[in-house]
């Protein structure tokens, strides 16, 4: 009798997701603070686009960077980390070894089962160093691009999410129009964003879009009342 393929899905790109939360996240409610905060100071709608570039080009710059320097310590971090387990696994074979069946142990292993896995990994040093990484440390090696892809994600990401609300006001004339209009945008954009999140992620779309237009709104919410305050 026939039996049907088992396809497991899963969703392997939750770096990428993360850089796009932040800098998307960060890009619709930052510069959406700003412009509705310079609607309080003045009725030219240029001063409040030209505000609103600059920010958006500044933030993109610096989560750009914030984004880059991150992975690259992580990068490092991990590399030291191996290095470390790389001289232990020469110095002191025995207590690293130790350490394999003891985790292995946790799993409930006997040790007539764990003692046959142990001698296997102590003949495969890199395979002993990747495992002792990965289930001694927790740590996965982070790819050797992962740094300007993460800040290129990010800086993208803010740019796109930054001119959601920027843009309701390079078609009003008047920036109380703007301001409305952007309200509306960048909730919107909010709702949507969440609710794609949701169905990259696993997550039930309609309440990952609420909450994210829950967050978002009251964020956004406090930036504008501390911005128009400051003004």
């Amino acid at each position: 009798m026939p039996t049907a393929h088992h396809a497991e899905q899963h969703f392997r790109s939750s770096e990428t997701v993360r850089d796009i939360v932040i800098g998307m996240s960060d890009g619709l409610t930052v510069p959406f603070a700003l412009a509705a905060g310079l609607t309080g100071i003045t009725a030219a709608t240029g001063i409040v686009v030209t505000g609103g570039l600059a920010e958006i080009s500044a933030g993109a710059i610096s989560m750009g960077l914030g984004g880059y320097l991150a992975a690259k310590t992580d990068l490092e971090h991990y590399k030291a980390e191996e290095a470390r387990e790389w001289r232990e696994t020469e110095t002191v074979p025995e207590e690293e070894a130790e350490e394999v069946a003891s985790i292995f142990r946790g799993y409930g292993l006997s040790a007539e089962q764990v003692a046959p896995v142990v001698t296997a990994m102590r003949a495969r040093p890199k395979q002993w160093v990747d495992f002792m990484m990965r289930f001694e440390l927790g740590l996965e090696e982070p790819e050797a691009s992962r740094a300007r892809r993460s800040a290129l994600t990010i800086a993208l990401s803010y740019v796109i999410g930054g001119m959601i609300p920027l843009s309701p006001y390079f078609l009003a004339g008047d920036v109380q129009i703007g301001l409305r209009a952007s309200v509306a945008v960048t909730l919107m954009a909010l709702f949507a964003f969440g609710y794609v999140k949701g169905r990259f992620t696993g997550l039930k779309p309609w309440r990952s879009g609420l909450r994210t237009l829950l967050i978002g709104g009251l964020a956004a919410g406090a930036a504008y009342g501390i911005a128009k305050l400051i003004a």
